[in-house]
């Protein structure tokens, strides 16, 4: 089983990008996108074989999820239940005889970490979400968490302490997440590969190569022996974001 996540900053644009021929391309069972920036109705893309649930935000060109997939599921449930925090569709969740799939566009705590406060709210209310799934049956959870969790997971992490994505608190959060029985499986199957998924626009930063790994694919640990692979697509362009994949050896279904 195929996942594939991607933060394509703008659905509308990434389809004028070559979208199409990537989605073709990379035939996921799931393919998850986050900053959509989209409301229902604004993009025609409705690819043969996949069944697709969106997410807007009650803000128009803001945030916004989205999962195409092959599997039809039991439930789809949108949000984590909170009205806070239920305005921005940043969670959709597809259950699964077997597993729950949770795409996440996580909320940027901002310059000068201005939204820092929600920020710490949403951390612990998603990974309360996440415990609360897992005790059911067993968890994949991806998506642009807006968190680099260790220094290897940028490139200049001294100048970039406490900007946001790399405080402390947001990295503490990411522990606590982990330490709830869940594991980042790229770290855990490359823990000293160097490797990003986003680049700022600015200083050619891509080119250089000076970027951050803050997409992944989490799942419970004993999900861990099924995973195949864990990657990150750097050579696919569209977005300051680049896919991450996740290949089980079961599908579980």
């Amino acid at each position: 089983m195929k996942c594939i996540s991607w933060n394509v900053n703008g659905f509308r644009s990434v389809l004028g990008k070559g979208f199409g021929e990537v989605f073709s391309a990379l035939d996921a069972d799931f393919f998850a996108i986050q900053e959509t920036k989209m409301q229902p109705g604004q993009a025609d893309f409705s690819p043969e074989g996949y069944f697709a649930y969106q997410y807007s935000a009650e803000k128009k060109g803001y945030s916004g999820t989205a999962v195409y997939t092959r599997h039809n599921p039991l439930s789809v449930r949108y949000g984590i239940g909170i009205p806070e925090h239920d305005t921005e569709g940043r969670v959709i969740t597809l259950e699964y005889e077997g597993f729950y799939f949770v795409t996440c566009y996580t909320p940027n705590a901002q310059r000068e970490l201005a939204r820092l406060s929600y920020r710490m709210s949403w951390e612990d209310a998603i990974r309360d979400y996440l415990v609360s799934l897992d005790r059911i049956k067993p968890v994949i959870y991806c998506g642009d968490l807006n968190v680099a969790h260790e220094e290897i997971d940028l490139k200049n992490p001294k100048t970039n302490h406490q900007s946001a994505g790399f405080s402390d608190e947001e990295r503490g959060k990411m522990t606590a997440l982990l330490q709830s029985g869940f594991a980042d499986t790229f770290r855990t199957l490359h823990p000293d590969t160097v490797k990003y998924s986003w680049w700022s626009y600015m200083y050619k930063a891509r080119e250089k190569n000076v970027g951050w790994r803050i997409d992944y694919f989490i799942v419970s640990e004993r999900l861990m022996p099924l995973v195949e692979e864990a990657e990150i697509l750097t050579d696919i362009m569209g977005s300051d974001h680049c896919p991450v994949s996740l290949t089980l050896k079961n599908p579980l279904l």
